[in-house]
């Protein structure tokens, strides 16, 4: 072979080589190709499950029979009704009554005698007069009487006693000191209770008295002296104006005094 056929030759096997390594280049890279699709390919998935929130669609009308009426059972045996037993109450027991025995007896004489609760003695009231005077004015509660220091008619509700000032005024009985005080119309005022529905009192009065309020005094206690504190009666001068009271109601001193 000459020089010219050998450089056909080898232009033709160079020529030939290119694609032969280019077709095997193709065939591998469609055979990784094949096995990369094989390793990706992914499973079959089952079909999903509606959730319960789906729309179930409009809901089927469902009719129920009406059931049918319940039929009596009905016998022929005749059924026998026994007659009830009546049985009688049982009384409860009564209790054994105590036996009483034959030879005691009840005598009158023998029962206690209860005595009656001793009756206190009522003390009598010892009365004395608060002052030894001339009475200048009585008592006049139903009938007017003039009064020459206002220079009218009105009532009197006690007595009036004159007496030179300074003169001891005692207490009518036995009692307590319920009130001692400066009276505007009447001066200074003195009333003992005597705790037996009597109140007494003791007007016009100079200011300095001998007792105090709550004070217990004996009937005959000085209570304080004659003067001319009282307003309404300054006319008279100096005096004693003496009222008692009865269980509230006023009554007449001449009398009370009497007892």
């Amino acid at each position: 072979m000459d020089n010219r056929g050998k450089r056909q030759a080898a232009s033709i096997f160079g020529g030939m080589g290119f694609y032969i390594a280019l077709l095997v280049c193709v065939v591998a890279a469609g055979v990784v190709g094949y096995f990369a699709l094989l390793k990706d390919d992914p499973k079959p998935q089952n079909d999903p499950v509606p959730s319960a929130a789906a729309d179930p669609g409009p809901a089927q009308s469902v009719s129920v029979p009406d059931p049918e009426p319940a039929k009596p059972v009905i016998k022929d045996t005749p059924i026998t009704v026994e007659k009830p037993v009546v049985r009688p109450i049982a009384e409860p027991e009564k209790p054994d009554k105590e036996p009483v025995e034959a030879d005691v007896f009840y005598n009158e004489d023998d029962a206690p005698v209860e005595e009656p609760a001793p009756v206190q003695a009522v003390e009598p009231m010892v009365i004395v007069p608060p002052l030894d005077g001339e009475t200048a004015a009585v008592f006049s509660v139903k009938q007017l009487a003039y009064d020459a220091t206002l220079g009218d008619w009105r009532t009197h509700d006690g007595i009036d006693i004159r007496a030179e000032a300074g003169t001891a005024v005692v207490s009518a009985s036995a009692g307590v000191v319920l009130s001692v005080e400066e009276d505007g119309r009447m001066g200074t005022t003195i009333q003992v209770d005597h705790r037996n529905g009597y109140i007494t009192t003791y007007a016009s009065l100079q200011p300095e008295t001998s007792v105090l309020t709550g004070d217990e005094i004996p009937a005959g206690a000085v209570l304080g002296a004659v003067g001319n504190t009282s307003l309404a009666e300054a006319g008279l001068g100096a005096h004693l104006h003496f009222s008692v009271e009865k269980d509230g109601e006023l009554i007449d001193p001449a009398e009370f005094l009497s007892k």
